[in-house]
This record gives structure tokens, sequence and C-alpha cells, in this order.
């Protein structure tokens, strides 16, 4: 943890930090108008018209809202699209498995396809043991420890096992346990591999099929899938800002990705992130806090399955990057405990922390070395931008990727903590007299 520091220039940020706290903490709209994405859209996948209806409500809620400039850029998007689906052990006992294909995978055979189960625990039992793949669905019952060290389990799971002549993949879900939840996800085809069906399960059918493994007993899995690519489409980047009063040309992006897996709402992964973020704009907006800098809102697309709108971003915008001043996303929960993560030199870091300390009132003081995320890296490596992110992982790899994703889960005063928080971080650094860092 960074230690905040007081600083007599902060003095001045007093007021208006807590103007903008009791604005948010007053009042449950920002999840309202979450329940009301979710509700009226739902999940959101590239492609598919809860997107584009999910598109065009935000611009004409953020005209609503009175922010400046609110327009789309477009942007061409892959289109997967997920089919009928299902997985189920006929031997040595009939049991319906818990699953959910993989993003990007391809389909099985239209009746299926049967096989005998090869259980291993690490891509190297399965090197170690590669002629027992041959022919069989490989299952890799490897636990999650942390989101971004199990991730390259589930996208490269299909490869790894193609490779030995393993004719399906099915991973363990990348999360905690939870209720018997299969998580989704991408996977990613090495070249010159041959392209097999990939697919989820729930930990607890992983772990059974391991201890059936372990017994010696003979596993036959029957699995389905439809899965398929269509021709790309048209999406858009969501934009809009509050035009800075000194220095409209130097910019402070926000946001997160309005797009999500076609299971559950996409309440967690990131509805929350896009509206805490727009909820920032709209507060300063509401409460007339017009910064020096410009403060842009981008409710990225396509984040889940090709990151097409970050790289779109990054290459529309190329020649104002270096007027980026700082670019932060939403993007992993905003369950309790809270924190700012922040990838800069150490005075940009020594700034945030002192600028969190205008937040110890509401518990998110806490600021770490570390943040970003998918939909800005693209723009802050290009352009070597300071980035950060809100991070409140709490319970968010729990229901990540799943059908459980929906705004029940998430408590008012979450998110209108996180809109709080990020509206006073945000404002501070726009107005600002010295860009963040120097």
């Amino acid at each position: 943890m960074v230690a905040a520091q007081s600083e007599s220039w902060l003095e001045v940020y007093r007021q208006p930090a807590s103007r903008l706290i009791a604005e948010a903490m007053g009042d449950s709209f920002a999840w309202r108008r979450l329940a009301l994405l979710t509700d009226t859209a739902g999940h959101r996948l590239s492609g598919t018209p809860q997107l584009d209806r999910a598109i065009q409500w935000a611009m004409a809620e953020m005209k609503r809202d009175g922010l400046e400039s609110v327009h789309t850029e477009p942007v061409l998007v892959p289109k997967w699209v997920r089919g009928r689906e299902s997985a189920e052990i006929l031997e040595p006992a009939r049991h319906t498995l818990a699953m959910l294909g993989l993003g990007e995978s391809v389909a099985t055979p239209p009746a299926g396809l049967q096989a005998e189960a090869f259980v291993v625990r690490s891509f190297d039992e399965l090197e170690q043991n590669s002629t027992k793949a041959k022919g069989r669905i490989v299952v890799f019952n490897i636990p999650f420890t942390t989101y971004n060290d199990t991730r390259p389990i589930r996208s490269n799971a299909a490869s790894r096992a193609a490779r030995y002549g393993g004719v399906a993949a099915i991973v363990r879900s990348v999360g905690p346990p939870g209720l018997r939840l299969p998580h989704t996800g991408s996977l990613t085809y090495a070249n010159g591999v041959a392209k097999i069906p990939g697919a989820a399960v729930a930990t607890e059918d992983a772990d059974r099929l391991q201890r059936m493994a372990d017994r010696g007993e003979k596993i036959v899995i029957r699995l389905q899938m439809e899965a398929h690519f269509e021709p790309d489409v048209e999406s858009a980047n969501v934009v809009a800002e509050i035009r800075g009063r000194e220095k409209p040309d130097e910019v402070v992006v926000v946001g997160g990705h309005l797009d999500s897996w076609d299971v559950g709402a996409g309440a967690s992964d990131d509805g929350g992130g896009c509206i805490a973020t727009w909820e920032a704009l709209r507060l300063m907006k509401k409460l007339g806090l017009q910064p020096r800098r410009t403060v842009r809102l981008v409710l990225f697309t396509n984040e889940e399955n090709g990151t097409r709108g970050a790289r779109a971003y990054r290459d529309r915008h190329v020649a104002e990057l270096p007027n980026h001043v700082m670019m932060l996303e939403a993007d992993d929960g905003l369950f309790p405990p809270v924190s700012f993560g922040v990838t800069s030199s150490q005075k940009a870091l020594d700034t945030v922390a002192a600028i969190a300390s205008l937040l110890k009132g509401i518990n998110v003081d806490h600021v770490t070395p570390g943040g970003g995320g998918s939909d800005i890296d693209p723009s802050v490596q290009a352009g070597k931008v300071p980035s950060m992110s809100y991070d409140g992982t709490g319970n968010y790899f729990v229901l990540h990727h799943t059908q459980a994703d929906t705004v029940d889960k998430i408590d008012p005063v979450d998110v209108s903590r996180a809109s709080a928080a990020i509206a006073v971080m945000t404002y501070v650094i726009a107005d600002m007299p010295a860009r963040l860092g120097e």
C-alpha cells in the first residue's frame, strides 16, 4: 500500500470532493441505472441486438444527463454464436455436467462427440503422458489461483490437447468454487494445430471427474456444441465528455466495456464499471464542476472476445495520445475491499495516494502500484499514458463470466461508493494545475 501524505494543495479540493461524495452516496441512482441497463438489454455479446440496444440507450441517457460531444465511434467486431450445447458423463454412470462452451470455440460434429476422458492436473502432466491424449477428451483440472495466472490455462488448453491428438478440451472453470457455476471466456487457437472444441465445467464437476480418474474408472463423455462464427458486424465505442475550461485539449479518460458474455446479464463484468465511470461525469455535471482539462467517458465494445474497441480507440486517437493525461478503467468489480491501482512514475503514484486521502471516509484510500485494463492498455502503451484501475475484486471472480452475473448480486452502496471515488479522483486529476506526474 502507498501511504497518502497530507498535502496543502489538496485543500482547495476538499469541498468539491465532499460535494461529489455526498451526492453519490446520498442516492442509489447509479445502481438503478445499472439495473435498467441489465434488465432491458440483458447480456451484450459483440454482434448481438442486445449490445446494439445498449449502445443506443447509453447515448440517449448521456444526452439526457447533459454530457457534451455524445457520439459513437464505429468498430467492426466479430460475431461468435454459442448455439445449443451440452456435456454429460455416459460411463461409468450417467451425469449431466454443468458446462459452458468457451468463446471462439469451434463446434463438435452435429451429432456430438463421444470419447473417453483423460484427466490431468497440469500442462506438464499432459506432456508427460501425451500418448494417453490421442482420441480422448482432455480434462484440465487445474485449480484457480489468480485470474492472471489461471486464465492462460483456459486460453491454451484446446491447442495443448490437440497437439497430442485430443479431440476436445474441457477446463475447470477459471474461478473459485461457486455453487456449481461454469465460467465461460475466450480460448485461443495456436497456429499449425488442429482446432478442437473447448468448454468449461464447474469446479465441482471437474473435481468429480478427477476423483473418478484417480479411482481408475473409465470415463466416457459426450460433448455437443453448435458454436460458430458469422461475418463481422458493425458495433461502436460510446463517447461523451465534459469539456475542460482551460486546457480542453488535455484529456483524462475513464470507462469500462459495454459488451459482455452471453450468459448472465453482464452486471459486474462490466456493467458496473461502465455505470460507475459514467456516473463520475454525471455527478460533475450536476454539481457544476468543470475541471481545467477535458474528462472523456468511453464505453468500449468487444473487450470480451477481441478487444477491437480498445484498438479502434487507440488508432482513432493516436495523434492526441500525447495529450492524454491519465486513463482509468473500471473492470475488476465494485465489491469491497476496494482500491486504486496505478501504473506510472513514483511521483504520480504519490499524487494519487494524496488524492485518495480525500476518500478515507468511504474507505477508498488504498492505492497500490499496478493499474490498467484491457480496453485502455493499447492506448496507454502507444502514448505512454499513466494508467489506473478501480479494483473491487471481492466476490467478482465467483460471478465472473457466469449466469449469476446479475445486478441483484451488487449492493447499491458499492456502486455509489465506486462512483464517488472515481468522480473525486478524476475531477482532481483533471483540474490540478500540473499534469499528473509532472
